[in-house]
């Protein structure tokens, strides 16, 4: 028999709407932290991140339990559109401008490629994780966003042109120029990134 944690997220879901609660527990611990990081990364503010965080879980419950959530692709990506969503609905609110940076202890170890949990391999990731949200913060507005939802969101760079209201074209563009300008700074700075 199939245990719980080894549901897709269609089947936690389908589970959740007929009664099962620990579906959804089980859904939540699942995205959690992307999901989070994603909103922390925009907003920059703990405490707004985590009222942003519990909205867009309670806004994702009464949409499926309304039957307007559809299978249409994955959990992740219609998740982290939400959040999304209402991070600029704090921003427009707020009259804020929007910054992205990554928290500490973030992980970014899978594009880094480190996987190694060794004492010294931690303090090299925690060095490399404080250079890395320094250049990102230097990264104009819209690159930063489109590295954002495509690093800890899993998003597509057809979900980001939609997400962003830009064609899939500038969407990709402001991928590569924000990696281009990344690469830059690091040159500049004679970074080492293991």
């Amino acid at each position: 028999m199939q245990t719980i944690h080894h549901l897709s997220d269609a089947e936690l879901i389908h589970d959740f709407l007929h009664g099962n609660e620990s579906s959804l527990e089980t859904l939540i611990h699942r995205y959690k932290d992307k999901i989070y990081t994603a909103i922390y990364m925009l907003v920059k503010d703990k405490f707004i991140a985590e009222d942003i965080f519990q909205d867009a879980f309670l806004k994702m419950i009464k949409t499926m339990r309304d039957g307007r959530y559809s299978e249409q692709g994955k959990f992740l990506p219609w998740a982290i559109r939400v959040a999304h969503n209402l991070c600029m609905d704090h921003f427009r609110r707020c009259k804020q401008q929007v910054r992205v940076t990554l928290p500490d202890g973030a992980d970014i170890s899978e594009l880094l490629g480190m996987h190694d949990d060794t004492t010294a391999t931690r303090l090299e990731r925690k060095q490399v994780h404080d250079s890395v949200r320094s250049l990102i913060e230097l990264l104009p507005e819209e690159q930063r966003e489109v590295i954002v939802l495509r690093m800890y969101g899993d998003l597509s760079f057809k979900q980001i042109a939609d997400l962003t209201s830009v064609s899939i074209n500038t969407a990709l563009g402001r991928m590569r120029y924000g990696l281009i300008n990344l690469r830059r700074m690091i040159d500049e700075k004679q970074m080492v990134l293991r």
